[in-house]
C-alpha cells in the first residue's frame, strides 16, 4: 500500500454551471487518483464523475451557481466522490434511478448504482450531495 495513503486525503474543486464543467470534473479526478497512485476502478470512478457532474448542472444547479466536487480516499482503500449543489431537485427522484428503459436519457443514475460499490443521496442546506463509493488498488 502507498505510504501516503496511510490516513484519509481529501480534495476538492468547486465548477460554474456550464457544460465545459463536465470535462473539467473527470481531469481533475483522474489527476487526483494519479496523484494518490490509485490504480483500479479508474474508468468506473471517471464515469460516474462524469454522469454526477452532468445531473448537477442539468437538474442541481440554479443558473449563476455551481457545484463542488470533492474526491476522498480513506485508509480502508475507499474511495469516496461526491457531488454537492445548491438545487432543490426531488430527492425521490435521484433515489430511484431506474427510468423508462425506452426513453432517451435519465440512465445516469442507473449507471452510478451499477457501477460503484455504494451510492445514495443526502440533504443539505440549500441542496443535495450525492455521493459514490468504491473500493479501489493502489500502483
Amino acid at each position: 500500500m502507498n505510504e501516503q495513503l496511510h490516513q484519509t486525503h481529501t480534495r476538492e474543486a468547486f465548477y460554474r454551471r456550464d457544460r465545459r464543467s463536465v470535462a473539467l470534473a473527470r481531469e481533475f479526478t483522474r489527476n487526483t487518483l494519479a496523484d494518490w497512485a490509485i490504480t483500479g476502478r479508474i474508468d468506473d470512478v471517471l464515469l460516474c464523475v462524469s454522469e454526477l457532474a452532468t445531473n448537477a448542472i442539468l437538474h442541481g444547479v440554479p443558473p449563476g451557481l455551481g457545484f463542488a466536487l470533492r474526491l476522498c480516499i480513506h485508509r480502508d482503500g475507499v474511495l469516496r466522490t461526491e457531488i454537492r449543489d445548491s438545487g432543490t431537485g426531488d430527492l425521490r427522484k435521484v433515489r430511484t434511478p431506474y427510468r423508462d428503459l425506452d426513453a432517451d436519457n435519465g440512465r445516469g443514475l442507473m449507471l452510478v448504482s451499477m457501477l460503484a460499490d455504494k451510492w445514495g443521496v443526502g440533504e443539505r442546506a440549500p441542496g443535495k450531495v450525492v455521493w459514490c463509493e468504491f473500493v479501489v488498488g493502489y500502483g
